[in-house]
């Protein structure tokens, strides 16, 4: 029992060493902000992490969701606020473009995560101004 305990402690110790950056945990997909998105898609920690993964995945999926979503009220309006160009940036560069936006951006950054998904699509990709 004492040199398992003893591994453990070990073990944890580097974990902790092994980078600045901690890995992601199931209180980090608690996304609060648009921060906190922008982080878990953001997250540079080593690919082989099951919760890296996961983090990504969740990134993926909250922002595809996300811009469905704003798509349909977007379309309904009647006039648009955000127009995707043609042909449409792949999803990891929007992602990517997304990350940095929100890093760049500190007080979109602490809106909600939604919210910051619009800001981004609205700055990112306005429509031509109609004549």
């Amino acid at each position: 029992m004492k040199q398992l305990l003893l591994a453990a402690f070990v073990l944890t110790g580097l974990a902790l060493a092994a980078g600045a950056r901690a890995q992601p945990t199931e209180q980090t997909f608690t996304v609060k902000t648009t921060g906190d998105l922008a982080e878990l898609c953001g997250d540079t920690t080593p690919a082989n992490s099951l919760m890296t993964t996961a983090a990504q995945n969740f990134c993926h999926g909250y922002l595809l969701g996300a811009y469905e979503v704003l798509a349909q009220i977007n379309a309904a309006r009647g006039r648009p606020v955000f127009c995707i160009p043609s042909p449409s940036p792949s999803e990891n560069e929007a992602i990517a473009e997304f990350v940095s936006w929100a890093r760049a951006n500190p007080t979109d950054a602490a809106r909600p995560p939604a919210d910051g998904v619009y800001e981004f699509l609205t700055q990112h990709f306005p429509c031509p101004a109609r004549q």
